[in-house]
Protein backbone atom coordinates (compact mmCIF):
# COMPACT_ATOMS: atom_id res chain seq x y z
CA UNK A 1 0.00 0.00 0.00
CA UNK A 2 2.58 2.04 1.05
CA UNK A 3 4.18 1.80 -2.98
CA UNK A 4 0.95 3.02 -4.34
CA UNK A 5 0.67 5.88 -2.74
CA UNK A 6 4.50 6.64 -3.37
CA UNK A 7 3.61 6.20 -6.69
CA UNK A 8 0.49 8.16 -7.03
CA UNK A 9 2.67 11.13 -5.33
CA UNK A 10 5.06 10.84 -8.06
CA UNK A 11 2.30 10.53 -10.48
CA UNK A 12 1.12 14.05 -9.17
CA UNK A 13 4.35 15.88 -9.05
CA UNK A 14 5.37 14.72 -12.51
CA UNK A 15 2.00 16.00 -13.69
CA UNK A 16 2.21 19.31 -11.85
CA UNK A 17 5.66 19.86 -13.05
CA UNK A 18 4.83 19.43 -16.66
CA UNK A 19 2.77 22.12 -15.83
CA UNK A 20 5.58 23.89 -14.28
CA UNK A 21 7.57 24.00 -17.26
CA UNK A 22 4.51 24.96 -19.78
CA UNK A 23 4.09 28.15 -17.22
CA UNK A 24 8.33 28.85 -17.25
CA UNK A 25 8.65 28.32 -21.43
CA UNK A 26 5.42 30.71 -21.68
CA UNK A 27 6.98 33.06 -19.00
CA UNK A 28 10.78 32.95 -20.25
CA UNK A 29 9.11 33.81 -24.07
CA UNK A 30 6.96 36.67 -22.47
CA UNK A 31 10.05 38.09 -20.42
CA UNK A 32 12.09 37.94 -23.72
CA UNK A 33 9.56 39.84 -25.69
CA UNK A 34 8.91 41.84 -23.33
CA UNK A 35 12.37 43.46 -23.18
CA UNK A 36 12.52 43.36 -26.68
CA UNK A 37 9.82 45.34 -26.82
CA UNK A 38 11.34 47.94 -24.52
CA UNK A 39 14.73 48.18 -25.00
CA UNK A 40 15.20 51.27 -27.06
CA UNK A 41 17.97 52.94 -28.24
CA UNK A 42 20.76 54.13 -25.43
CA UNK A 43 19.20 57.02 -23.38
CA UNK A 44 20.28 60.53 -23.30
CA UNK A 45 23.83 61.02 -21.90
CA UNK A 46 21.81 63.87 -19.10
CA UNK A 47 20.39 60.93 -17.67
CA UNK A 48 22.32 60.25 -13.92
CA UNK A 49 25.31 58.27 -14.15
CA UNK A 50 24.10 56.42 -10.89
CA UNK A 51 20.35 55.66 -12.73
CA UNK A 52 22.68 54.21 -15.63
CA UNK A 53 24.19 52.05 -13.74
CA UNK A 54 21.07 50.49 -11.71
CA UNK A 55 19.34 50.11 -15.10
CA UNK A 56 22.05 47.83 -16.72
CA UNK A 57 22.51 46.31 -13.74
CA UNK A 58 18.70 45.28 -13.74
CA UNK A 59 18.57 44.90 -17.69
CA UNK A 60 21.94 42.21 -17.02
CA UNK A 61 20.32 40.37 -13.68
CA UNK A 62 17.15 39.99 -15.76
CA UNK A 63 18.99 38.50 -18.20
CA UNK A 64 21.21 36.26 -16.21
CA UNK A 65 17.96 35.16 -14.63
CA UNK A 66 16.84 33.76 -17.72
CA UNK A 67 19.79 32.49 -18.54
CA UNK A 68 20.01 30.16 -15.71
CA UNK A 69 15.82 29.47 -16.18
CA UNK A 70 16.65 28.56 -19.95
CA UNK A 71 20.01 26.07 -18.71
CA UNK A 72 17.15 24.38 -15.75
CA UNK A 73 14.04 24.08 -18.78
CA UNK A 74 16.63 22.50 -21.09
CA UNK A 75 18.22 20.24 -18.85
CA UNK A 76 14.56 19.07 -17.91
CA UNK A 77 13.36 18.05 -21.68
CA UNK A 78 13.99 14.57 -21.90
CA UNK A 79 12.19 12.63 -18.61
CA UNK A 80 14.07 10.32 -16.67
CA UNK A 81 12.70 6.53 -15.39
CA UNK A 82 14.43 5.97 -12.18
CA UNK A 83 12.21 7.39 -9.07
CA UNK A 84 15.51 9.42 -8.02
CA UNK A 85 16.54 10.80 -11.15
CA UNK A 86 12.37 12.23 -11.52
CA UNK A 87 12.67 13.66 -8.68
CA UNK A 88 15.80 15.73 -10.04
CA UNK A 89 14.14 15.91 -12.90
CA UNK A 90 11.03 17.35 -10.41
CA UNK A 91 13.26 19.86 -9.32
CA UNK A 92 15.06 20.92 -11.72
CA UNK A 93 11.54 22.14 -12.80
CA UNK A 94 11.21 24.20 -10.24
CA UNK A 95 13.91 25.79 -9.90
CA UNK A 96 14.04 26.97 -13.72
CA UNK A 97 10.45 28.63 -12.96
CA UNK A 98 11.80 29.95 -9.74
CA UNK A 99 14.27 31.97 -11.78
CA UNK A 100 12.30 32.70 -14.56
CA UNK A 101 10.10 34.89 -11.91
CA UNK A 102 13.53 36.33 -10.74
CA UNK A 103 14.14 37.46 -14.29
CA UNK A 104 10.36 39.01 -14.75
CA UNK A 105 10.95 40.84 -11.05
CA UNK A 106 14.31 42.25 -12.48
CA UNK A 107 11.92 43.42 -15.83
CA UNK A 108 8.97 44.78 -13.34
CA UNK A 109 12.17 46.55 -11.29
CA UNK A 110 13.92 48.07 -14.35
CA UNK A 111 10.58 49.33 -16.13
CA UNK A 112 9.20 51.11 -12.00
CA UNK A 113 12.64 52.98 -11.96
CA UNK A 114 12.24 53.88 -15.66
CA UNK A 115 8.31 55.35 -14.79
CA UNK A 116 9.61 56.93 -11.50
CA UNK A 117 12.43 58.47 -13.48
CA UNK A 118 9.98 59.69 -15.99
CA UNK A 119 7.60 61.21 -13.00
CA UNK A 120 10.55 63.18 -11.12
CA UNK A 121 12.66 64.23 -14.46
CA UNK A 122 9.90 65.06 -16.28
Amino acid sequence: MLKNHLRRDLQWLKRQARKDRRITVVLLTGVLGAWFRQLSPPADPAQSPILLAIAYALVMSSAAAWLVSVYFVTRSLRARREPAEELRWISRIGRGKEWAFCSLSAYVAWHLLQFVTALVLG
